[in-house]
């Protein structure tokens, strides 16, 4: 049975943490609010957690000698390494946030409340449903194609920046399509050459803004700067996912009221870097958000195993993700499990998460069951167990998400 009901968003009055609830217009129906945890409040109510201070010299020196600092662990003071440190990181499966260029005094981000695990019902389905029903395979399919065909799309590399330059191009062909729907495109520039990109559906309010994530570059590991890197998985497939969205969403009319943006992030592999700056950058400028929503591979099922939707649990909005839970259970025909943790600064969702935001990570498999060839020339559409009828369910999960949260 449908709940009718509206999307109230709420803003915390400590530090501004944001967040959601629903509330029913139907009597009896259950509001699910963002609880605030007594102990937390008084940590909210204090001045940020700040690492030792480090001086504009030091920094300079640093950079001038090629370090980076590299935060490794949440709650942890960031460290120096070498771009090889950062190499031999990666192949070793440790994850980090790159937070260079860094402000004179480093500070960690305040740990505001989560909100508490909710499940309100979808409220939008004969709506949603007719929307994905016109979703194209053969579009993401050429999309990926294409995307593929650089030789990788690494960061700091040239054909990083071509395959930029095509997402621009492309989502801004579609954009021009359907003129009615105001849609903008901008690259948004970073200190490296690879540009991110934002492509925003305005609102009919300026209320805050529903994200949705993925990021484009690629990188192999034994040689990042011109080897093959063709990311097919990771993140090819969650990147075409959103175009395929965004067409989709703008082909149907989609006026949403507040509003909506897709992002797909530079420097990923790097350390989060260009969802870190753009989600900084909001933060400064107090823009508020709604939920973030990250696909970093979505074409994966491992021979042998269930497929499912797997609902990464950790650094992610726990009330955001039972929600998407439910979107999942409204729209796509696999079933979700929560995955194992993926540890931090596993993906872009965690640059928003830092920052305040609520966001949520929907993953291709449990954790740990997930693609083994990526960051590798073997990312590709011919590897064992890449799916298409697979990765096509995220593209449903992210009209869906779009659609519900921006009405």
């Amino acid at each position: 049975m449908e709940i009718h009901s509206q999307r109230r968003y709420i803003t915390d009055i400590y530090g501004g943490r944001q967040g959601w609830r629903l509330h029913s217009t139907q009597p009896r129906c259950r509001i699910y609010i963002m609880k605030l945890s007594s102990t937390f409040l008084g940590v909210a109510l204090v001045a940020l957690s700040v690492h030792a201070a480090i001086s504009e010299a030091e920094l300079k020196e640093n950079r001038a000698k090629g370090l980076r600092l590299l935060s490794l662990k949440d709650g942890v003071d960031p460290v120096w390494k070498t771009e090889d440190d950062k190499l031999a990181l990666l192949r070793a499966h440790i994850r980090f946030m790159s937070t260079t260029p860094a402000p004179r005094l480093l500070q960690l981000p305040i740990r505001l409340p989560r909100s508490q695990p909710a499940d309100p019902a979808p409220s939008h389905q004969t709506q949603v449903k007719a929307i994905i029903a016109n979703i194209t395979l053969a579009n993401m399919q050429s999309h990926l194609g294409s995307l593929t065909a650089f030789n990788n799309r690494y960061y700091k590399s040239q054909t990083g920046v071509d395959a930029t330059n095509w997402i621009v191009k492309t989502v801004g062909d579609i954009a021009a399509k359907y003129p009615t729907s105001q849609a903008t495109v901008k690259a948004f520039a970073h200190t490296w050459i690879q540009s991110s990109i934002v492509a925003r559906i305005p609102g009919t309010t300026n209320g805050p803004v529903t994200i949705l994530g993925a990021h484009m570059d690629s990188i192999n590991l034994s040689n990042p700067t011109s080897g093959r890197a063709p990311g097919a998985d990771d993140d090819g497939s969650g990147s075409v996912n959103l175009i395929e969205a965004f067409r989709t969403l703008l082909a149907s009319g989609f006026k949403p009221t507040t509003p909506v943006e897709f992002h797909w992030y530079s420097a990923e592999e790097a350390g989060l870097l260009g969802s870190q700056a753009i989600a900084k950058s909001y933060k400064s400028a107090g823009t508020q958000v709604k939920a973030m929503l990250q696909l970093d591979m979505t074409a994966y099922v491992k021979p042998g195993s269930t497929e499912v939707i797997g609902l990464i649990p950790d650094y992610v909005d726990a009330g955001l993700t039972t929600y998407i839970g439910s979107l999942i259970t409204a729209y796509s025909r696999l079933p979700f499990v929560t995955s194992p943790k993926c540890g931090y600064a596993c993906s872009d969702h965690g640059s928003w998460y830092n920052q305040g935001y609520p966001s949520a990570f929907p993953f291709e498999t449990r954790f740990g069951d997930h693609n083994p060839t990526i960051h590798s020339a073997s990312d590709t559409t011919a590897a064992t167990g890449f799916s298409w009828s697979h990765s096509l369910e995220y593209a449903k999960l992210a009209v869906a998400f779009a659609y519900e949260l921006g009405i």
